[in-house]
C-alpha cells in the first residue's frame, strides 16, 4: 500500500512538472520568437488572439515544416481550423474567388493590424488590388463606391446573390433610395420600376444619374421604340426585327435556345443601357455561370484546368453555332488559334483520323478535358498509360 502511495505521488508530481514545463516552453518560445522577430510588428490595434498571447506554436512549427512560412498546415486548413464558419460558407451560393482558392492572406494579416478584420489595408484599397480594372473614380461615382465603402453592397467571402450583393439586386438599391422616390423620378415608366441595373451603373459613369455610359439606340431614342404600353412585356421578336443576324446564328444546329414567350435577350444583354456596345449585364464569365454554374464550379475545384478567361466567346459562339458546344470554328480550329505549335507533333487528330471508342473525329476533346482533370495539362486519364491504352493495346 505505501509503494502504490509512493507511486502515485511520484505520477502526480511528474504530471505537474510536465505542465509547468510545458506552459513554460510557450513562454520561452514567445521570447525566442521575438529575439528575431520584432515586436512591434505583431502589436497593432487590432492582434490575433493566438499571436497577441505569444502563442506562436498555434500555427508554425519552430523547426521545420512542409509549408512556407514554417506553418503546420496551409494556410486556408490553418485558418478554417478556427473560423469553420468561413469553410462552410463555400458550400453554397457565390463565393469569392480569394476565398475560393484559399489565398486569406491576401486580405487578412495574420498576426495584427491597424484595421478592423485584421486587413491587410482599408476595405477600398484592398479591393482595388485585384479589381485593377475598376477605375478608382468616374466623373460621376455612386457615394458609396467614391468613400470605399464596397461592404455597403457586397459581401467579402459569399453571398447568395449575384455579384457578392449583401441583398438581392432591387431590394439593395431601395434600401437608400425609397420606391416612392424612383416612381416620381421615372415618370411615365413603361413598367413597374425596378432592375435599376439594366441603365444605371452602381459604381459610377460619365453620365449623370450614373446612366451607364452606352446607350441602346432605341432607348437613346424613347420608350415607344420598343414599349407598346405599360406592362406589356416587349417580345423577342421585337429585338430580332433590327437584330436579323442573330436570329439566323440561332437557327444554328447548337444554340442557345431562347424561351419564345418570353425575351431571352435580355438574360444576357440590358434593353437599355451598358458598358460596352455589346450592352452586356457584365463580365461574360459571371453571365454564362448563371446558366451553366456546374461547368465552372468543375472548373474551379478541379485540380488541372485550362486558364480561365473572362471573355467565354474567344472559344464559343454566343448565339449559335453549327459545331458541337458552340464552338466558333471546328475544335481543331479554335484549340490551334492559340496552341499552333502543337500543329508540329501532334498526336494525330483530324477528319480522316477516328477515335475507335466513338467512331467520331479525332480531336484535342478526345484527349483533353478543358474545363478540369485530375491529371496535369487537363488530359483525361492519366497521360504516362492510361490515356495511350483507351485506344492503343497493350
Amino acid at each position: 500500500m505505501l509503494l502504490y502511495r509512493s507511486l502515485r505521488s511520484v505520477m502526480i508530481l511528474a504530471a505537474t512538472l510536465f505542465f509547468l514545463l510545458a506552459s513554460l516552453s510557450i513562454a520561452v518560445a514567445a521570447v525566442d520568437c521575438f529575439s528575431c522577430h520584432e515586436r512591434d510588428v505583431f502589436k497593432k490595434r487590432v492582434n490575433h488572439e493566438p499571436s497577441a498571447a505569444g502563442d506562436c506554436f498555434a500555427c508554425h512549427n519552430p523547426h521545420v515544416a512542409r509549408f512556407s512560412g514554417l506553418l503546420q498546415k496551409q494556410v486556408q486548413d490553418l485558418c478554417y481550423s478556427c473560423h469553420a464558419e468561413v469553410e462552410d460558407e463555400q458550400l453554397q451560393g457565390v463565393v469569392h474567388k480569394p476565398v475560393k482558392q484559399g489565398e486569406c492572406l491576401g486580405c487578412h494579416n495574420p498576426h495584427a493590424s491597424d484595421q478592423a478584420g485584421l486587413l491587410n489595408a482599408r476595405p477600398g484599397d484592398i479591393c482595388f488590388n485585384c479589381h485593377t480594372k475598376m477605375p478608382r473614380k468616374f466623373k460621376n461615382s455612386h457615394m458609396p463606391y467614391s468613400k470605399g465603402q464596397c461592404a455597403s453592397c457586397h459581401q467579402s467571402h459569399q453571398s447568395s446573390f449575384p455579384n457578392l450583393l449583401v441583398k438581392e439586386p432591387e431590394s439593395l438599391c431601395f434600401g437608400c433610395h425609397p420606391l416612392a422616390s424612383v416612381r416620381q423620378k421615372h415618370p411615365n415608366f413603361p413598367a413597374e420600376v425596378g432592375n435599376c441595373g439594366s441603365c444605371h451603373n452602381p459604381h459610377g459613369s460619365d453620365r449623370p444619374a450614373l446612366i451607364r455610359n452606352i446607350l441602346h439606340e432605341p432607348y437613346a431614342d424613347g420608350c415607344q421604340d420598343c414599349h407598346a404600353g405599360k406592362g406589356v412585356p416587349v417580345s423577342i421578336d421585337t429585338c430580332l426585327e433590327c437584330h436579323p443576324e442573330v436570329s439566323e446564328q440561332m437557327a444554328s444546329s447548337h444554340n442557345h435556345l431562347v424561351r419564345y414567350k418570353d425575351n431571352g435577350c435580355i438574360a444576357c444583354h440590358s434593353p437599355h443601357a451598358g458598358d460596352d456596345k455589346r450592352l452586356l449585364k457584365g463580365k461574360e464569365r459571371y453571365i454564362c455561370s448563371t446558366c451553366h454554374e456546374g461547368t465552372f464550379k468543375r472548373h474551379d475545384s478541379a485540380k488541372f484546368s485550362h486558364q480561365m478567361t473572362d471573355a467565354c466567346n474567344n472559344c464559343h459562339a454566343p448565339h449559335g453555332s453549327n459545331h458541337p458546344a458552340m464552338f466558333k470554328d471546328p475544335i481543331n480550329t479554335v484549340c490551334n488559334n492559340c496552341h499552333g505549335l502543337h500543329g508540329s507533333f501532334t498526336h494525330p487528330i483530324g477528319e480522316k483520323v477516328f477515335d475507335p471508342r466513338t467512331g467520331q473525329m479525332m480531336t484535342c476533346a478526345s484527349c483533353h478535358a478543358s474545363k478540369g482533370t485530375d491529371y496535369d495539362y487537363h488530359t483525361r486519364f492519366n497521360r504516362k498509360k492510361a490515356l495511350c491504352v483507351q485506344c492503343h493495346e497493350v
